[in-house]
């Protein structure tokens, strides 16, 4: 069976994994600890490592049941197709989530160039730099379709 991924409704991630799987579909929503800050407080928060976007475990001809679950919007298509997400790119995702702490040193590292991600989940990904700041650095992995940002 293929793993597809499908958009929801923007901040429903968590709430649309946990009703497929209470309909017994094979689901998975990657998820992250982000320091967030409050004007009292700073907190630590779950939330999903590529917002709007859960993957579903199942056959071509029961694409149309995860319909019957409210916050789903659509399926993620490629080529007029709906995008079938390989076993192996999961389980890269799920490795890569097992460590919690992501640290670098931007040095030298200029816009547009190639970066080698040197340690966390995400190690030995290769990225383009989109954009620097004193504490993160935002990469297009491109053989994952994702940006993301690495706070220091």
């Amino acid at each position: 069976m293929p793993w597809y991924a499908v958009y929801t409704v923007s901040r429903q991630e968590k709430k649309v994994a946990t009703r497929l799987a209470e309909i017994g579909m094979e689901v998975y929503c990657p998820m992250i600890i982000q320091e967030r800050q409050w004007s009292d407080r700073k907190k630590k928060v779950e939330v999903p490592l590529l917002p709007s976007y859960v993957f579903v475990k199942l056959e071509s001809h029961d694409r149309e049941l995860v319909f019957q679950v409210s916050g789903i919007v659509r399926y993620l298509y490629w080529l007029g197709k709906p995008a079938i997400i390989k076993d192996a790119e999961i389980d890269i995702l799920q490795k890569w989530l097992q460590d919690k702490v992501i640290s670098f040193e931007v040095v030298g590292i200029q816009k547009g160039t190639l970066y080698e991600i040197p340690s966390g989940p995400f190690i030995g990904q290769k990225g383009i730099v989109e954009k620097i700041d004193k504490s993160q650095i935002t990469l297009i992995l491109e053989e994952l379709g994702v940006k993301i940002i690495l706070h220091k």
